[in-house]
This record gives C-alpha cells, structure tokens and sequence, in this order.
C-alpha cells in the first residue's frame, strides 16, 4: 500500500489478515480466494470474532480495518470487482472510563524500587521510569530514542520524537525532573555518538520494547501495586492526568504533547472515574431511609 504507515502499523494488518485466512480455510476447508470473497464471508468472520472468539469490540474493529484497507486496495488493483467491506458495519464500542494512572505514592513507590535495582541497573532504571512518567511517551517511541534526539541545558530540554505514530515527528518539552535524572544516566556512559541509544540494555544495544514492559511490570511487582496493572502504557496515562489536573481545559496542549491526531482521544482523559461518580453520588444522596 502506498499509505505512509508505521512499520509496526503494517505488520499489524499483515497478522489480522494471516488470522481472516486462517479462519476462512479452518471454517471452509479450502483456501481462500481474494478474488471470490464476499460480504457475507464477512459478516461470518465478525460474527466469528464476537460470539467465538469474544474479543473486544475496538479488537474487532481493528481487525475489520485491515480487511476494509486490503479490500480497498484490492479493488483499486482490480483484483476485486467490487468491495465486499463497503457494507460491513463496525461493532458498537462501549464508551469508554477515563483511563487509570498512577497516583502520587505510587508512582515514588515506583522510582524507589528502581532506584534500588542491582547489577547497575539502578540509575537507568530510575531513568526509564522517571523519564516515561514525565513526557508521556508511548513505550515504542522511547524504545527508538537515540542520543542525538536529546536536548538538555541548564534551565531547558526537550526530546525529540521520530518514530511517532503515522511516523510523524514532534518536540517534547523535558521538565526539570526529567533533565536532573537524564542527565544523573548520562554521566554513567560516558561521551556518547549520536546514534548510541538513550535507553542502553545490558547487551549494549537499546532496550526493546518488550524488555522495558517486562521491566515496569517487575517493578511495579516489588512496589506491591495493585490498585491498578501497571505498564508503561499506565505511566503514559499518569503524565496525562496529571498534565490535565495541573492545566486544567488544556487538550489541544495535551494532545500536542502525546501525539494524538484527534481530540476525541486525548479527551478521554476529562471524563469521570468510577471514584468521582461514587463521590458525586454520596454528596446527592437522598435523606431517606429504606
């Protein structure tokens, strides 16, 4: 396709369409022919995925797009006649809570345990957590950082993000926290070129994506947090809502900050938790006794 999506973007629509032609051969007990697909072969597959599988709503959506972005290009090719997607309805997501971060101890909690890792571990540690809690980066595009990216002087910084969802770049501001603990790591490494990488696994090569979610996930462990499942995504929820309870009404900043293309999405972040509507409710609460 001659969309400009990310590596990661491609790869994703490439497994949902191996998985449609597996349940199609599975379901069938034949290959599957692109050129002979209709509608109703899809119907049967979203259906499949709800009822059989049960999967999420936005899951089966996201599997529905692949084949809608395929179907399309196949059509366009004139490999397809007509496109059997056209008709083909998305599943009804249920609205969505604000999203659960971190609360203020948690998140020392988190910084303390790291700040205590062995085999010196400690001070990147503390900087992968510090660093993910303060710019609300998604774990993929802090996982690509290199040093070149890094801007750090007395009194500012920034970072910049180039592999960016839709490979879209931008600048995010470091504030004093971030550049203190940043810089504290980058003394450890000594002079570094410019392609080294930020974040430096014990093997000498960046850290991997799935290297810093096992990392965040063993730490919030010996923090013994269990309010909420913790995951780099959870520290990128965190810098939001506190970003938003600091800067109250400032989406469009927000939303500047995390990369998001729409509004709807960073808008999540200003709907009510379960906590705030109990609270609301008590308050409200008729003086009548049953």
């Amino acid at each position: 396709m001659a969309e400009d999506l990310s590596p990661k973007t491609v790869d994703g629509y490439r497994q949902n369409l191996l998985a449609f032609r597996r349940w199609y051969r599975e379901s069938r007990g034949t290959d599957l022919r692109w050129e002979t697909l209709g509608s109703n072969d899809l119907i049967n597959y979203r259906q499949h995925l709800v009822s059989v599988e049960r999967l999420r709503p936005a899951t089966v959506n996201r599997r529905l797009q692949a084949l809608r972005r395929f179907c399309r290009w196949a059509r366009d090719c004139k490999i397809l006649k007509a496109d059997p997607c056209e008709t083909i309805k998305s599943v009804r997501v249920t609205r969505r809570g604000r999203p659960q971060g971190l609360e203020e101890p948690e998140v020392h909690a988190l910084l303390r345990v790291a700040g205590e890792s062995r085999y010196g571990h400690a001070q990147r540690n503390y900087a992968v957590v510090q660093f993910l809690v303060q710019t609300g980066l998604r774990i993929s595009e802090a996982a690509a950082l290199c040093s070149a990216d890094l801007k750090l002087r007395e009194r500012t910084g920034s970072v910049r993000v180039r592999q960016g969802r839709g490979r879209k770049e931008r600048e995010v501001p470091l504030n004093a926290s971030a550049r203190r603990t940043l810089r504290t790591y980058l003394e450890t490494r000594g002079a570094l070129p410019p392609e080294a990488p930020l974040f430096m696994s014990g093997h000498g090569g960046p850290m991997a994506v799935r290297s810093i979610q096992n990392l965040i996930a063993q730490l919030a462990r010996r923090a013994k947090i269990t309010r909420v499942r913790v995951s780099p995504h959870t520290l990128r929820h965190t810098f939001a809502l506190h970003y938003l309870r600091q800067n109250p009404g400032k989406l469009v900043e927000l939303a500047s900050l995390l990369g998001h293309e729409s509004l709807d999405t960073t808008a999540l972040y200003t709907r009510p938790s379960i906590d705030d509507l109990a609270e609301d409710l008590e308050r409200s609460r008729l003086n009548v006794y049953g």
